[in-house]
């Protein structure tokens, strides 16, 4: 593959995007390395043990020093973070490797349009702002009487949560159109624009999920971003899933959280400015386990206090459904920072069950 500076501009972009999360790179092609200091060492671009290659984490966007460099001390080799996708996946055509990116960054494939121009696919920003807004709010829906089904009955300061009762859903490209009720979810920025969408299909019941492969689908542009509740400031909590974010909400209802989606988008959120403590939900599973180590050193290196919210079984949902919202709330209360307790939980040791 071509050198980095003989590649078209989105090629720039993207290699700019991976960058920007080099660390969520290592860990997700590089497993068998490990964290030293400001870089990421391994064995080489194959993931083989060992220190000899080895990938800067953080740094300025261009030049001597960016994030994201690498070198392998060994064979000389050397390059950016579209370079070491190409050699790990031994892919040697570049719409393949920018394919393998975007995949990674949850960014949708570029379709070439008239003359040359990018059509904007189904999958992408502009769709997932238009989906949200076709939907409605939850109040009085299938969306809420699903939530309801997982135990969450505090739905105040939701809107980033609507409903839509005719979402169109395909198993795979070749398949038919379908159509099932959903719980849609906005994905924003730290400014608050929806860059992506997050579909929950639904049985029309209400009771559970919708009885297809693939229930929960995300679409546009995610990494780096969530599906917020309430205007973080100093103080934010971090997680996985929707379900899980809401089921600590029913007890910590002032504390602004944050849904990142997925283990690998949850190591790699965005942090605001101003924060200056994160509590991050881990789920009790080995991607779990890996977020929380990445998200934390992350955290650590910006100068944010990161502490860990860990639930009895697999996630809080589980323990919000099977202990009920008394036992979910003592053991919460034992894992904040005393000051945030008397800040955060106050209204909610008022509340009613």
């Amino acid at each position: 593959m071509s050198g980095s500076h003989a590649r078209p501009s989105q090629a720039a972009e993207l290699a700019h995007r991976l960058s920007r999360n080099a660390e969520a790179v290592c860990r997700h092609y590089l497993f068998n390395g490990r964290r030293e200091g400001n870089y990421w060492l391994v064995g080489n671009v194959t993931n083989a043990p060992g220190r000899s290659l080895f990938v800067r984490l953080n740094g300025p966007e261009h030049g001597k020093g960016a994030a994201g460099k690498w070198t392998d001390a060994a064979t000389h080799e050397h390059g950016d973070l579209l370079d070491l996708i190409a050699k790990n996946r031994g892919l040697n055509r570049l719409r393949d490797v920018l394919d393998e990116a975007r995949s990674f960054l949850s960014l949708p494939r570029v379709a070439p349009g008239p003359a040359g121009r990018e059509c904007r696919p189904p999958g992408s920003s502009d769709a997932a702002r238009r989906l949200f807004a076709m939907a409605q709010p939850i109040a009085g829906t299938i969306a809420e009487a699903y939530l309801r089904s997982r135990g969450i009955t505090a739905l105040y300061g939701t809107d980033a949560l609507r409903f839509h009762p005719r979402c169109y859903y395909r198993p795979d490209a070749d398949a038919p159109t379908e159509t099932w009720p959903a719980l849609i979810a906005a994905v924003t920025d730290l400014h608050g624009k929806i860059t992506g969408a997050h579909r929950t299909w639904l049985d029309p019941s209400g009771e559970d999920k919708a009885p297809i492969d693939t229930p929960r689908r995300a679409m546009g542009q995610l990494l780096g971003h969530g599906v917020r509740f309430g205007v973080a400031h100093d103080v934010i909590a971090a997680g996985e899933g929707i379900e899980t974010m809401l089921s600590l909400r029913s007890v910590l209802p002032a504390l602004p959280m944050l849904a990142a989606l997925s283990a690998n988008h949850l190591a790699a959120i965005l942090f605001p400015a101003t924060l200056r403590r994160l509590y991050i939900a881990r789920d009790h599973d080995p991607a779990g386990d890996a977020a929380l180590a990445s998200l934390s050193a992350r955290a650590e290196a910006a100068g944010i206090e990161a502490l860990t919210l860990s639930p009895t079984l697999g996630d809080f949902n589980e323990d919000l459904r099977h202990f009920g919202m008394s036992d979910l709330r003592a053991g919460l209360r034992v894992q904040f920072a005393p000051e945030d307790v008397a800040r955060f939980m106050a209204w909610a040791m008022t509340g009613t069950e």
